[in-house]
């Protein structure tokens, strides 16, 4: 993680216990992305465009990949990945954000546990199926190991902006 940090490629961050600021309750990682119009099948298409406005103008869409993700073993259970969760996405709604971020998209690993957390937290298959994924990724053999998913930020934006 140190080694991407310092050639820019993601960045880091870590949530420490106030009392003991060694123990790492959860973590993540950051990176800026995109998801590229060329690569979406119609529907798909049709579902994260429904409200960009002049949207064939795009090739890509801004978004910001989270790279890495994880509670530490002592606090699973107790809420704290969706209270992680739910401050990254303040962090691109926020007024003071200097950038524009319409999407989180992540490569969830292709199990249950992972992929149900972040349906939990909003997040949708960016492929319908995992056949269509790997015929518009390129990607082959018998199972994906992640699958791409995507969370649209504007959600939150309207509901966060005053009324």
């Amino acid at each position: 993680a140190h080694d991407y940090s310092k050639q820019l490629l993601w960045k880091s961050y870590c949530f420490c216990l106030e009392s003991d600021p060694s123990v790492i309750v959860c973590a993540f990682t950051l990176a800026n992305d995109s998801i590229k119009v060329g690569t979406i099948p119609g529907s798909r298409k049709r579902i994260l465009t429904k409200n960009i406005p002049h949207a064939k103008h795009f090739r890509s869409y801004p978004a910001v990949w989270i790279g890495r993700l994880g509670v530490n073993k002592d606090f699973k259970r107790q809420g704290i990945g969706c209270e992680l969760m739910s401050f990254i996405k303040g962090w691109f709604i926020d007024e003071n954000n200097k950038t524009g971020c319409r999407f989180i998209v992540v490569d969830s690993y292709n199990e249950d546990a992972p992929r149900q957390y972040y349906k939990k937290n909003g997040f949708e298959d960016l492929f319908s199926t995992e056949n269509q994924e790997k015929q518009f990724t390129g990607l082959g053999g018998s199972s994906l190991k992640t699958r791409l998913m995507f969370f649209d930020l504007i959600n939150l934006f309207s509901k966060a902006e005053p009324n």
